[in-house]
């Protein structure tokens, strides 16, 4: 792609996310996100390959069948209510359809099933943006309403997200794949505290930011893309298999790794609201993506020598990418636990 042109559209789709951040009028909001999604198709394509075709469809087909909801919902309640505000949704159908549409441009459960082939389809470096950048304008949006949302909508789906995003990851071979039921987890952990608290929930989204961000440079690093690639990367880049083994371990969540602190404070957050049933289900289903994700950390960390394999190893090349984002980012995800207090002070 013409560098103008790629310099353009992601010019573009930073521009949709940052309008919608400052939007308070539903048709500007819906415009934004419009912007967002065209923009961001010709990136998914830019290596023309089939693969990239079909991820770069499907996402438009589900992108637009959300905002056609989003857009239908957000006029019903303009000529029921003579209003656009975004915050003064008024009926509970208005409400519920308005947190769906958003809820299926993140990928939670049950509309998740358009994210894993997506980001399969997708260069490592554009399944990175739709796991992290595109998941902030959506989530803004259902944050603001979330005081109008009621909790019986979404805390049944932040637990089946919990319990489907470890499941589908335990079967998967790719990486990638696995990072979107990861997505899928991580993100119904968000939204379980949404309804009744300011906080967690934009603490647990930029933890996951950072975790996701980490182990996707990693990957560009090590040119990692399956388990078979973790299992050699130790032979090109050792330091960036131990860092792709630490934040393995903060994305499954094990103290004291930076993972930790988002899960315990959203847990006791729902034990402190009668939630405690919610709060154990949602802990043993994480049980199931640390399955997934101490398997990766096992094939990075245990299958290097003297431990004998029969897999083919790479010629030990430098890397050709900028490690400082790669740097900061693993630093971030793996060390800031003991900072617990002063983060959650504000």
């Amino acid at each position: 792609m013409n560098p103008y042109t790629l310099a353009f559209m992601s010019s573009m789709v930073i521009t949709g996310t940052v309008i919608v951040l400052s939007a308070s009028h539903w048709l500007l909001a819906w415009v934004a996100l419009e912007l967002n999604t065209m923009a961001i198709l010709p990136l998914l394509t830019q290596t023309h390959t089939p693969r990239t075709t079909e991820s770069a469809t499907k996402y438009f087909l589900i992108q637009t069948a959300a905002s056609t909801v989003l857009l239908f919902t957000s006029t019903t309640n303009a000529w029921l209510t003579n209003q656009w505000a975004i915050n003064q949704l008024t009926t509970h159908p208005t409400n519920t359809m308005m947190a769906l549409a958003l809820l299926t441009k993140l990928g939670i459960a049950p509309m998740h099933a358009w994210l894993p082939e997506v980001m399969q389809g997708a260069t490592t470096t554009m399944a990175m943006i739709m796991a992290t950048w595109q998941k902030i304008a959506p989530f803004i949006l259902l944050y603001t309403i979330s005081n109008n949302t009621y909790t019986t909508v979404l805390m049944p789906l932040a637990l089946l997200s919990t319990i489907l995003g470890g499941w589908g990851g335990l079967n998967q071979t790719q990486v990638r794949k696995m990072m979107a039921f990861s997505s899928i987890a991580h993100l119904g952990w968000a939204i379980a505290t949404l309804t009744f608290n300011q906080t967690l929930p934009l603490l647990a989204l930029a933890m996951y930011i950072i975790m996701t961000l980490s182990l996707f440079s990693i990957m560009r690093t090590t040119h990692t893309k399956s388990i078979k690639d973790t299992a050699t990367a130790w032979s090109t880049t050792p330091h960036a298999a131990m860092m792709l083994l630490m934040t393995l371990l903060s994305l499954g969540g094990l103290p004291p790794l930076s993972g930790f602190m988002p899960k315990v404070l959203i847990m006791k957050d729902l034990v402190d609201t009668n939630f405690a049933f919610t709060a154990t289900a949602m802990a043993l289903a994480s049980l199931l993506s640390l399955a997934f994700y101490v398997r990766l950390a096992y094939s990075t960390s245990l299958t290097i020598a003297p431990m004998t394999t029969t897999m083919k190893m790479n010629w030990r090349l430098p890397p050709n990418h900028h490690t400082l984002h790669t740097a900061t980012t693993t630093t971030l995800a793996t060390m800031l636990l003991p900072l617990t207090p002063l983060i959650t002070a504000y």
